[in-house]
């Protein structure tokens, strides 16, 4: 028989978790995360044309692709990179053109490639803190939904075996997948920081956080939430049957 308080703590605890797993899914799949704002372009059609097809066709480089974001609004996701361009509209030299997003995806392969401490250099020597930075703030998210995913396997195996006891490894896991997203953050974070260090953002372009970031960062007390509820469900209703164990044996 199960205390009303932990079952209310149980079932408050299942709605955080759900919600953090909601939020950082959906940071993962977006590209919000990093956005540059430009001034307005000043390029012909022909030359926005070249770099949009660059970017979108062209060769797999860290250095070319920064750049075409810094002119272009860019935004930069853990698996995205997206640029604005004119529409159709600006062929027609309308004063005001309707601006579409382009996105282009990093491929798995993509995401384990090296960084170099001269990006566009692949000759230069290959740095270490921006490519373990790198791996980690995609792989990060990845390991927190699947240990979300295994401790919500865990409790229904704890449901089908009328067993409390599995609680406390669902609160273990719900702390280490908080810490996951944590690190994801400032993983991107400090690389996007010293990415800009290696690579300055022409004048007058402004990057800020996206909504993708604060959705990840969001995740992160709702796991932590989630996780005391459960390991305090567990070691409370621990004491509590061994208190009653004692008193039946007394």
């Amino acid at each position: 028989m199960v205390d009303n308080r932990y079952a209310t703590a149980l079932v408050i605890g299942s709605v955080l978790s759900l919600l953090a797993t909601v939020y950082l899914s959906v940071a993962v799949g977006t590209q919000h995360w990093y956005q540059f704002n430009s001034p307005p372009i000043k390029h012909e059609v022909s030359n926005v044309s070249d770099v949009k097809d660059d970017f979108i066709n062209g060769d797999f480089d860290e250095k070319s692709y920064s750049e075409t974001m810094f002119k272009l609004n860019g935004t930069l996701g853990l698996w995205w990179r997206c640029i604005q361009v004119p529409g159709p509209s600006h062929w027609f030299k309308e004063p005001d053109p309707k601006l579409e997003t382009q996105c282009v995806g990093f491929t798995l392969q993509q995401q384990f490639f090296p960084k170099y401490k001269q990006p566009g250099n692949h000759n230069s020597e290959e740095d270490l803190l921006r490519t373990y930075l790198w791996r980690c703030q995609f792989l990060l998210p990845l390991v927190s939904l699947a240990l979300v995913f295994l401790s919500g396997l865990v409790g229904v195996c704890a449901c089908l075996c009328r067993s409390f006891t599995p609680t406390l490894g669902v609160g273990v896991l719900h702390l280490l997948a908080g810490l996951c997203s944590l690190g994801s953050v400032c993983c991107f974070l400090a690389g996007v920081d010293l990415l800009r260090q290696f690579i300055n953002p022409p004048e007058g372009v402004d990057g800020s956080l996206g909504w993708s970031l604060y959705l990840a960062l969001i995740s992160f007390p709702l796991q932590m939430m989630a996780a005391a509820l459960f390991l305090w469900a567990a070691r409370s209703h621990r004491k509590n049957y061994t208190r009653m164990t004692a008193y039946r044996v007394a």
